[in-house]
């Protein structure tokens, strides 16, 4: 579509001018492609249009008048818009705006106050727009309001058929007689008063003192009105409940077996077939039970969180039958805790000539997988000499070597390393150095392996 866009960035504070006057400039001829652009800020930063609405008063220079509401294109970055109707933009002369915000927690807040100008066209020379008021909500209400009144009408008049006098009842002559009586009666009425505001304001009365009537007794009526198209909604709606008529999720009892459970949102400690075996914690259970049935076996997904610390596991049940639990990885996995071994055999914590420390440390990830840093000095290297020896938790698959860098002291220009070799009981013994000047100056670590 194409648009004459009025751009207005507004910084919602308290400090602002009360009124703006823009040099925007819209004709009487820009039917459907007159838009203002609004982009709002607060402190400097988009605001946020979440759970808003957006009211644009528009006062013309006649005198009209309009309360519309605006379209929200970008709720993060605080931007709307509004199109000016065929109705509006026949009003020439400035036009002084209101841009208010209502929020659905009853907050509301005047944005900012503006005014542009609309040209008259040169096709429009001879125009001259009556003065109208227009607001969104009294439209719907006026629409709702006759759809009401005609209702009532019609009901008042079925009830004037069942219950009118024995004495009325005349022949079919004389019934089309008063039919026709009443139909110039009512065309009378009709055409005194349809063009008056009084008389729309009557028939507006009328209608809803007869609704009233007719509304009243219905409120005393204690017998439920229902129609054949509710009861079929009725009975084809979902009858099995996920929840409690509350909603909230129930406590299962304990001992539960958790595999047993059909479709839906659980509770409980003390259960069984957890994750963790023997534990008496609380559990959030969600369970998905499917009709697929192979090898007798139903097919289904059940999903457990630990309440204390939030770990989750997600177990199913496939053809072979219940396929173990795997615990989802989070970010809170990745960090992990570094401990500091007990050296021996003369070896102690390697600082450099800076006096930066190279720290020997070692950790375990949720893979499993084991990292050592750092760098040692001064020990003895042996065959089946351990430098220091890992804790349990933290052993190799299987014994292995590895080459780390070993010092150049002595041996200039000449990259130096080591063999050491870590065994299954955890024990970490440097074998050899390349370095036969200073074997033992420094040997640094730098190494991974998957944990038993």
């Amino acid at each position: 579509m194409i648009r004459k866009n009025g751009p207005l960035a507004f910084e919602i504070d308290a400090y602002t001018s009360s009124s703006v006057s823009t040099s925007i400039n819209f004709w009487t001829q820009d039917r459907q492609t007159a838009r203002l652009i609004f982009k709002l800020t607060k402190d400097g930063m988009p605001l946020p249009l979440a759970a808003v609405t957006g009211k644009l008063v528009l006062v013309m220079a006649d005198g009209s008048r309009f309360i519309r509401d605006i379209t929200v294109i970008d709720r993060v970055e605080g931007q709307a818009e509004y199109i000016l109707s065929d109705k509006e933009v026949k009003h020439f002369g400035i036009v002084q705006a209101e841009l208010n915000l209502y929020y659905t927690n009853d907050q509301s807040m005047s944005v900012h106050q503006f005014s542009f100008n609309i040209s008259k066209s040169l096709i429009d020379q001879d125009i001259v727009p009556i003065t109208e008021y227009y607001v969104d909500e009294f439209e719907a209400l006026r629409a709702k309001i006759n759809e009401l009144y005609e209702e009532s009408i019609q009901t008042i008049d079925d009830m004037r058929d069942n219950f009118e006098d024995l004495e009325k009842i005349e022949t079919k002559q004389g019934a089309q007689s008063k039919a026709d009586a009443a139909l110039a009666a009512a065309k009378k009425y009709t055409d005194d008063h349809a063009e008056t505001p009084a008389g729309v304001k009557d028939k507006v009365a009328a209608a809803l003192e007869a609704a009233k009537e007719y509304v009243d007794p219905h409120l005393e009526n204690k017998k439920i009105h229902v129609t054949e198209s509710e009861k079929s909604n009725w009975n084809k709606g979902q009858l099995y409940r996920l929840t409690p008529n509350d909603g909230q999720v129930a406590r299962l009892p304990n001992g539960t077996d958790i595999f047993s459970l059909p479709t839906g949102f659980y509770m409980g400690a003390n259960l069984l077939n957890l994750p963790v075996e023997n534990d008496s914690s609380f559990y959030y259970i969600e369970v998905l039970e499917t009709s697929y049935v192979q090898n007798e076996i139903n097919y289904k997904r059940i999903i457990a969180t630990r309440s204390f610390d939030n770990m989750t596991w997600i177990g199913t049940f496939h053809a072979q039958g219940f396929r173990g639990w795997k615990r989802l990885i989070t970010d809170g996995d990745a960090a992990v805790t570094w401990k500091t071994p007990s050296l021996s055999k003369g070896w102690k914590q390697y600082v450099s000539s800076d006096g930066f420390p190279h720290t020997l440390r070692y950790s375990k990830d949720a893979s499993g997988v084991v990292e050592i840093i750092g760098s040692i000095t001064g020990g003895v290297i042996g065959n089946d000499v351990e430098a220091f020896t890992l804790l349990e938790g933290f052993f190799p698959l299987q014994s292995f070597h590895f080459i780390g860098v070993a010092s150049s002291l002595g041996t200039p220009g000449v990259p130096q390393y080591h063999r050491t070799y870590i065994g299954t009981d955890g024990r970490v013994c440097v074998q050899s150095c390349s370095n036969t000047v200073n074997s033992n100056e420094f040997i640094t670590f730098g190494v991974r392996f998957k944990a038993k």
